[in-house]
């Protein structure tokens, strides 16, 4: 076993997984939306009071991705709900979409739907009615799905048709994960994504209070931003309150392959960067909920070192 695979294994390790169970689509009926919201959810096919987690997924993704993060998490306890959000490109809008600039807006929903229709989306897999937690509720994201579960712990988003800043945050949600997240706006934006991604253009941390774990990889350097990797801290630096950030060393946009087993867009494939992944978010979680912080001081125990294979974990 390879120094970065031993550190992984040391943090979960001990964590049995169980099988799971994973119903899609399931259709939730949107008008407003112009396309019907799809939505997988994924359980343990064992255990009670199972907590929940709402994962956004990155631009042009779908219900389907993800799964080395929701199927672990799903093994472990949790139960997973993701959406098709209208950024997919399975929905193929064009670019002329009459919603695009509300496109951030309708993920923010997209989610909170999932919660206003929690009991149907329960009913909709065999054996999980009745063994949900909904005191127990995270939010996770990828890129543009990272500033979606932002949103939701409290990030103020200036809209670019009306120029408001409103409070979108939802208090059902108590915790999150933010994966490869974009920074503040302004001056640290290319002229490439001011011009079509409006949403970055000014963004305000400064209300995110909820505990959140930030997930960021060095080399991480995107053509939306002239601050280079840096910028993918910010939701940790720019946020006040618990907050933890786990820089991953060597690790590109697609964190070692977050978004699916053999991903064509994942140029810094990683296996043994996925696994610490896997176990910090779920340490973290399972801290986060109340459900057990022995993993969760495994993991800092164990990434405090700066000189770690793999990547480095602080706190403030």
């Amino acid at each position: 076993m390879t120094a970065s695979e031993t550190a992984a294994s040391c943090i979960t390790g001990g964590l049995a997984a169980t099988p799971i169970v994973s119903v899609k689509p399931i259709v939730l009926p949107a008008v407003q939306r112009g396309e019907d919201l799809h939505v997988r959810v994924s359980a343990p096919v064992t255990g009670r009071d199972l907590p929940i987690i709402l994962f956004a997924h990155g631009f042009g993704s779908n219900l389907d991705g993800y799964t080395p993060l929701t199927d672990y998490w799903a093994a472990h306890g949790f139960v997973v709900f993701q959406a098709t959000h209208l950024d997919s490109k399975r929905l193929n809008l064009t670019a002329e979409y009459p919603r695009k600039l509300q496109m951030w807006r309708f993920h923010v929903a997209d989610m909170k739907r999932n919660l206003d229709d929690l009991d149907v989306l329960e009913a909709a897999v065999p054996g999980l009615s009745g063994r949900l937690d909904p005191s127990r509720i995270a939010v996770a994201g990828h890129s543009f799905g990272g500033q979606t579960a932002a949103i939701l712990l409290g990030l103020r988003v200036t809209d670019p048709q009306t120029g408001v800043a409103e409070e979108l945050s939802d208090p059902r949600i108590t915790a999150g994960v933010l994966l490869a997240t974009a920074g503040k706006g302004g001056d640290d934006l290319t002229p490439f994504a001011t011009e079509n991604l409006p949403w970055l253009r000014e963004q305000d941390f400064s209300h995110i209070t909820s505990s959140a774990l930030v997930v960021a990889g060095d080399k991480d350097d995107l053509p939306l931003t002239t601050r280079g990797p840096e910028w993918t801290t910010d939701p940790f630096t720019l946020s006040p309150g618990d907050k933890s950030l786990l820089t991953l060393f060597g690790a590109q946009h697609f964190l070692g392959g977050i978004s699916g087993y053999e991903a064509a867009e994942t140029t810094d494939e990683n296996p043994a960067r996925v696994a610490l992944i896997q176990q910090v978010t779920l340490a973290f979680l399972r801290h986060v909920l109340g459900i057990d912080s022995s993993t969760w001081t495994a993991a800092r125990a164990a990434l405090a070192d700066t000189h770690h294979p793999i990547g480095r974990l602080e706190s403030k």
